[in-house]
């Protein structure tokens, strides 16, 4: 019986929750809709009048300058004339509600399908790093463009969503139409229809037809990705893609849809434009981490030497033929970049090679090998054999299909020799070779098999130029950077760039002796065409089948990265890195240094103590870190699990297919005695420290 009434309890007691819970919900969203309800009161009540709303300030104005203060590019709004609603073409206003907003004629301003839908698409990728979907209404579009930013916050959302309801409340769907049309950015510059349809037509924006129509509706989502002045593919495909959401939503029929040609839209030509816009595509994102001022027109101060990018323009397209592309970045010892060409036309192909593309560096991997090894113990002047090797079934071959026998290091290096390069590899353990390229700023994933000291990790230029330009600063850390300083119109400082000096990446003894194999290897090895009249210190690359093409090298303060290819990886006859890039490296460094003053290398250096009297294991031990096999490393070292493709030419070496005299030519004979006097020295002058130290007393 007690367990009855215990039964007849428990529902009553559950009933009497859920009512309460109820109420309780009840009266909370009472009061967040009175909240919301004062809020927007209190909004529209701020409001500016219409006219206000038309005059007020969009987008930002952007001057940059060169090196010398010139102005290279401005930036920023460019405003067509003001349509009031009735001048604007409907099927402009079709397309835009269609594509941006289909219910906008039904809700106050915020769209609680659309939230719903937002929230949904967000819990699906909850953890997995994919930006939510958006559910913002052309009058929350409204609201953002004139009175917030674009910032993503939930304070900025619940500030948007009041602002939209409040312009809803004091404007009509016309007037916040008119704002919409005349007000947001289409792309490169462009802001309002007007302004869009003169950029990208030719004509004012009152004889839009459909295909035009469609094609500027669909820029609004990703005005860079969509620009037909970019990629006109793209932006046909996405104007495609706003006539199916017209026919979806009513707005054109099948046969308008069938009708409209997009193939034969006619764009207009764009202005001449040059190489430096490669530079500027690269420097003027960086302004997002640097300042936060969205609104004031900004003069940006960049390191770019209009002189210098002239003349690194025209290095590559004299060195360059074929259906090849070629890039060329140029560092001051700062890190400053004074020349960036990432392609032989910016307005055939604005796709940056010198900062995005990743491409396998041959032999100029060799540096880190090589820097490696001197840190482990080896100097210029050790004593190595050049002789057949296998490692892990793996046997490397020289270019000239011979074996020198005993040389020394220097020999060594400045002819690319790949069995010394491999041995030293397997000395101080694959590991520790990418460990040192991840140390002088390589970024992309570095592979561990033996053959990767022949450089079979891809890489970007602009990296492997900053590596050779932290070895030129005596192994000081260079970070590649273009903007000096920002400030707004009227002057106030916003950003100036600090020189960092405190990351040491590797001893000056190291640099030092990695300098002296360089120069060597342009004044009588593989680099010889990049000789210039004064001490340059640099390296060739070239990979399997004459892909690419590298020369890397310093000189009086400036270091150069030049690569030479083509874009879809195809074998070209005769590339070689001591041909066309060697060759388009010295045409541009005799002009980028002609003002500066002759400067010595400094590769005479005390070595440590340590080294004085090396143990047996400094330079007969088992390889640091070494493992079986190898394996691919991320930028933090951790192992990536990345097969490689069938066909591969990791297995083969580097320059081994073709043999080229000019780029890896054998040594007349391969003794001390010739190199002291290739390089005016005497036998007293090159003997390493160990042998000069006092005896003990």
């Amino acid at each position: 019986m007690a367990r009855s009434d215990k039964s007849k309890k428990a529902p009553g007691k559950a009933k009497k929750w859920l009512v309460r819970g109820l109420k309780i919900g009840l009266v909370g969203a009472f009061a967040g809709l009175v909240a919301i309800g004062v809020a927007v009161f209190i909004a529209m009540q701020s409001l500016p009048d219409y006219n206000s709303l038309k005059s007020s300030p969009n987008g930002q104005m952007i001057r940059v300058h060169a090196a010398d203060g010139s102005v290279i590019v401005s930036l920023g709004p460019s405003f067509g004339r003001w349509l009031s609603y009735d001048q604007i073409p409907s099927v402009m206003v079709d397309a835009m509600v269609s594509t941006e907003d289909r219910r906008f004629y039904m809700h106050p301003g915020v769209d609680p399908v659309g939230m719903a839908r937002a929230a949904w698409v967000a819990l699906e990728r909850r953890g997995s790093g994919r930006r939510w979907q958006g559910a913002s209404t052309i009058t929350q579009q409204v609201a953002r463009n004139i009175f917030l930013n674009n910032s993503y916050s939930w304070g900025r959302k619940v500030r948007e969503m009041v602002l939209a309801m409040a312009l809803e409340r004091k404007f009509s769907k016309q007037q916040i139409l008119e704002l919409y049309l005349n007000k947001v950015y289409f792309g490169g510059g462009a802001y309002g229809i007007d302004a869009a349809s003169r950029k990208f037509f030719g004509h004012p924006a009152q004889s839009l037809d459909l295909p035009e129509a469609a094609i500027i509706a669909g820029l609004v989502k990703a005005p860079s990705s969509y620009s037909p002045t970019a990629d006109a593919e793209a932006a046909i495909g996405r104007a495609g893609v706003v006539l199916d959401l017209m026919q979806e939503n009513g707005k054109i029929s099948a046969t308008d849809h069938a009708n409209a040609n997009l193939d034969g839209v006619r764009m207009a030509p764009e202005p001449p434009q040059n190489s430096v816009r490669y530079f500027t595509d690269w420097a003027l994102p960086q302004l997002d981490t640097l300042i936060d001022e969205p609104n004031e027109p900004l003069e940006v101060y960049t390191t770019i030497d209009l002189g210098m990018q002239n003349a690194a323009t025209a290095a590559v397209k004299a060195n360059v033929s074929n259906g090849m592309q070629g890039a060329l970045v140029s560092l001051d010892r700062d890190g400053a970049v004074r020349a960036m060409v990432g392609g032989l036309d910016y307005v055939t192909s604005n796709y940056n090679r010198a900062t995005t593309a990743v491409r396998q560096p041959g032999s100029a991997w060799k540096i880190f090998v090589y820097m490696a090894a001197l840190e482990a113990g080896y100097t210029p002047d050790t004593g190595v054999t050049d002789e057949p090797v296998t490692i892990n079934g793996w046997s490397p071959r020289n270019s000239n299909g011979r074996f020198a026998g005993a040389i020394d290091i220097r020999t060594a290096f400045a002819y690319s020799i790949n069995t010394v390069a491999a041995k030293l590899g397997v000395e101080v353990g694959f590991p520790t070779v990418a460990d040192m390229a991840r140390r002088f700023g390589i970024t992309t994933p570095i592979n561990t098999h033996p053959s990767m000291v022949l450089g079979t990790s891809d890489v970007r230029l602009i990296d492997m130029t900053r590596a050779f330009a932290s070895i030129a600063r005596k192994g000081v850390a260079v970070t590649p950077y273009g903007i000096t300083k920002v400030t707004t119109a009227d002057g106030r400082m916003l950003y100036q760039h600090q020189d960092d000096t405190s990351r040491v990446l590797v001893a000056p003894w190291v640099a030092a002796g990695m300098t002296d194999l360089m120069q060597t290897a342009v004044s009588t090895g593989t680099g010889r065409a990049a000789q210039i009249g004064r001490p340059v210190a640099g390296k060739t690359g070239t990979t399997n089948s004459g892909k690419d093409g590298w020369f890397l090298g310093f000189s009086s303060g400036i270091t150069t990265g030049v690569w030479v290819g083509r874009d879809d990886a195809k074998a070209v006859p005769s590339l070689y890195g001591g041909r066309a890039p060697a060759h388009a490296f010295a045409d541009y460094m005799k002009v980028a240094v002609a003002k500066r003053p002759v400067e010595q290398f400094e590769t005479q250096v005390t070595l440590p103590e340590w080294q004085l009297e090396p143990d047996e294991e400094a330079y007969y031990g088992q390889p640091d870190n070494g493992m079986e096999g190898g394996m691919m490393v991320d930028e933090n070292g951790l192992p990536i699990d990345r097969a490689r493709p069938a066909g591969s030419e990791a297995e083969d070496g580097e320059e081994a297919a073709q043999p080229d005299p000019a780029d890896r030519p054998a040594p007349p004979r391969l003794d001390q005695q010739w190199i002291d006097n290739v390089l005016g020295r005497t036998p007293r002058q090159r003997q390493p420290a160990q042998q000069q130290r006092p005896e003990n007393p």
